[in-house]
């Protein structure tokens, strides 16, 4: 099943671009005008957060940029070039942050810490290599032209609406406050406190690499007018395009990338159309609850920026040459994308979030959160790796 970020960076994004498919880039660049220009109803913002998904995509795609491939390199081939481009995205992404929170032109993606929140970061790990991509990866992935990832989608949004219906009984659980290292430390000592973790982890998957250059490092694809455009770009163009693009929708928004709540809406909204009754739901029922899902999926950042992420993939797939349907699976590899997506999804609600909003995010927003779930999913796609062979996946 060729369904995740896996196949790209395996060397798709490495070979000379093929022509530009004109037909889909003129026909995505018009979807992307006409919803853009549609959403301003809903003020400026909107559209342009649309947009800054849409770009969102491109850049995930053209830098083939995984996280659970990432992981799974780590874990099984001591590949850290990956986790790297990762380190590099959190540290320039901390220092753009912090000066925005710090004058509280914006909240920050902070959590509880705790038991609940342990568990469903594992959940997700199991998940995200179950199903083939993380949060984000499942959606540049159905942009590229992956149809078996649409399985996984499916079964993320139900898996996080399952975890809302449910969430009630989580809380019971051991957790304490949420806890920013920048509102606690102070921010100038929280930035140095984490570009010091973030070097030191380097120093470490250096060591786990057995001392050696990371691979792929002769590959970085210098970045012309041409590459901009149609690609490929390196995986260190990606991490500080995130950055930067994260930072973006931080100002413009208020708060960082999310990507689950979305997913979760999206759920809830096909329910209540199908007759589900949102009072009978502890978490839908309240005020946050009813004005969402009052507000339609279009109000919702969340929402648009995860459409946007998805057209950006396709018009990047468009302009690369690439964008065509995958559509080679197995039933067995279908069973894993369902699963997969499934407890990916719970788990992700359960986590106050999934790769993006949970790690992504709230490491730049120093949350404390955000580093145990990084530590709790990377176990969780430890056990994900041994199952793989399950369902006929290899490692």
């Amino acid at each position: 099943m060729n369904s995740t970020p896996d196949s790209q960076l395996k060397g798709e994004s490495l070979t000379p671009p093929r022509r530009p498919q004109r037909l889909a880039v003129t026909l995505t660049v018009a979807s992307l005008t006409a919803i853009a220009v549609a959403l301003s109803s809903y003020g400026w913002r909107q559209s342009v957060l649309f947009l800054i998904g849409g770009l969102l995509g491109v850049t995930l795609y053209h830098s083939s940029f995984g996280f659970s491939s990432a992981y799974r390199k780590l874990l099984v081939k001591r590949e850290v070039k990956g986790m790297y481009a990762q380190l590099v995205m959190l540290a320039i992404a901390t220092i753009l942050f912090a000066p925005v929170l710090a004058t509280g032109m914006a909240e920050g993606a902070v959590a509880p810490v705790g038991v609940q929140g342990a568990i469903g970061a594992m959940l997700f790990g199991i998940g995200m290599q179950l199903g083939g991509g993380c949060g984000c990866g499942t959606l540049y992935t159905i942009g590229g032209g992956s149809i078996s990832m649409l399985f996984t989608l499916f079964t993320f949004c139900l898996g996080a609406f399952w975890a809302s219906l449910t969430r009630q009984s989580w809380a019971v659980l051991p957790s304490v406050e949420p806890i920013s290292l920048g509102q606690s430390l102070g921010w100038i000592s929280a930035i140095f406190v984490q570009l010091i973790l973030l070097l030191l982890l380097a120093v470490i998957l250096w060591w786990w690499n057995g001392q050696r250059k990371p691979e792929g490092t002769n590959e970085i694809v210098p970045l012309s007018l041409r590459t901009l455009f149609y690609g490929p770009w390196s995986l260190w163009t990606g991490a500080i395009a995130l950055a930067v693009l994260n930072w973006i929708t931080l100002l413009l928004s208020g708060q960082p990338w999310r990507i689950t709540w979305g997913f979760t809406l999206w759920s809830a909204q096909l329910a209540t159309a199908l007759g589900w009754n949102p009072s009978s739901s502890p978490f839908w029922s309240g005020d946050m609850g009813q004005q969402v899902l009052s507000g339609g999926l279009f109000a919702d950042v969340s929402s648009v920026m995860n459409i946007g992420i998805v057209l950006g993939a396709v018009l990047a797939a468009a302009l690369a040459g690439r964008l065509a349907p995958k559509t080679q699976f197995t039933l067995s590899a279908i069973a894993s994308a369902l699963l997969g997506g499934l407890i990916m999804g719970y788990g992700a609600l359960l986590a106050f979030g999934c790769n993006v909003s949970a790690f992504f995010s709230g490491i730049a927003s120093t949350s404390l959160h955000g580093w145990v779930w990084i530590a709790c999913a990377i176990a969780g796609s430890a056990i994900g790796i041994r199952l793989r062979p399950l369902f006929g996946l290899p490692n």
